[in-house]
């Protein structure tokens, strides 16, 4: 599929209070596809320009596109993308190696300047995006039934800055999880189904976010989950599984059976252990401890988390801010995707979980 991204950023103050937007058209058609705009808190017009471009560039990644060709009014930007100046500013650097692992995903990509006057659409966006960062009403109402809007969930929150997307992925199927047996700490190999899922959520991950980092638990089931998504995967030990002691292997009912008290108990309080193993609680600390790691080290970035029920569920309470109850009442199938975002003033958002359309 071949798309024009169109892409601006600007400043009130330069430095001031910033935002981008960006949209992306069929190249056929001009027809808009998608849209993308937020504020980003105090920056330079250069800053918010590279981050709609970043923001354009996913967005036509999100949809599949193949040949992008980039238009953008910032002569700086597409200079530089361009490969004709060198990016000098240390604020920039990093920028501009974003924007090219995002290109990446594309079979061609090309940067093209246009007059401002060209341009109008996305600084349109880019303006919106300061307007509602500062709270200023819209000055009028949009009207008709094609009048929407596409925008990330820091327009509507507040949140300022580009979030760590986390593509939380579960293994594919064993023959522990077939039988419905607590599989923690053991290493079962995936089944000839659960090679089929891990394919088909490697196809899903890479589609939507290759290049992005991939991380992965140190067990089998896991790693060649991950290994569908990417050849370079990062082992964390913090992604394994949680450990259920004496009741790894066994079913719901021989679980209860061996020790009804204890594992009455387990289900309703996070900070109990299974006999041998490890709490919720316990979990939840070195998930977080891996959250840190990640936010530190990848900012910015799309990250991909190949794990298990436990880790990927911590996660999520993470993201939302919420109590252990959701550790009980949320279920994760084989193979799914769900996606959180971290943003870089402590505000997070849930954008899917669960999600196994790749199955179909």
């Amino acid at each position: 599929m071949k798309v024009v991204v169109e892409a601006d950023g600007g400043s009130r103050g330069n430095p001031g209070p910033a935002g981008y937007g960006a949209l992306v058209r069929d190249a056929a058609s001009g027809a808009v596809l998608a849209e993308r705009y937020a504020g980003i808190g105090v920056a330079t017009n250069n800053v918010a320009e590279y981050q709609g471009l970043i923001a354009g560039l996913r967005a036509a990644a999100d949809l599949g596109a193949d040949d992008v060709l980039v238009r953008m009014d910032s002569k700086l930007v597409v200079e530089q993308m361009s490969g004709r100046w060198q990016v000098k500013h240390p604020a920039m650097k990093p920028l501009a190696a974003q924007a090219r692992e995002v290109a990446r995903a594309f079979a061609t990509v090309a940067y093209e300047w246009i007059p401002r006057a060209r341009n109008g659409d996305a600084d349109e966006l880019a303006n919106r995006a300061m307007d509602e960062q500062a709270g200023i009403e819209p000055s009028g109402a949009a009207t008709g039934t094609a009048a929407h809007v596409t925008a990330p969930p820091a327009v509507w929150s507040g949140a300022v800055g580009e979030p760590t997307r986390l593509y939380l992925v579960r293994h594919g199927q064993t023959a522990l999880s077939v039988e419905r047996r607590y599989s923690g700490r053991g290493n079962p190999a995936l089944t000839d189904v659960g090679r089929r899922q891990a394919a088909a959520v490697g196809r899903r991950v890479t589609s939507a976010v290759l290049p992005a980092v991939v991380l992965s638990s140190p067990l089998d089931r896991a790693l060649t989950t991950a290994r569908a998504i990417s050849a370079d995967v990062v082992v964390d030990e913090d992604l394994v599984e949680v450990d259920f002691g004496t009741w790894e292997g066994l079913t719901f009912a021989e679980a209860a059976d061996r020790d009804p008290d204890l594992h009455r108990r387990w289900l309703g309080d996070s900070s109990v252990p299974a006999p041998g193993g490890e709490s919720f609680d316990e979990v939840l600390v070195r998930v977080g401890r891996l959250l840190d790691r990640v936010l530190d080290r990848w900012a910015g970035r799309d990250v991909v988390l190949v794990s298990h029920v436990s880790p990927i569920k911590q996660l999520l309470r993470l993201g939302l801010d919420v109590g252990p109850t959701l550790l009980y009442r949320l279920h994760l199938d084989l193979a799914s995707v769900s996606v959180v975002e971290f943003y870089p003033d402590g505000f997070a958002s849930v954008r899917s979980v669960n999600d196994t359309s790749h199955l179909v």
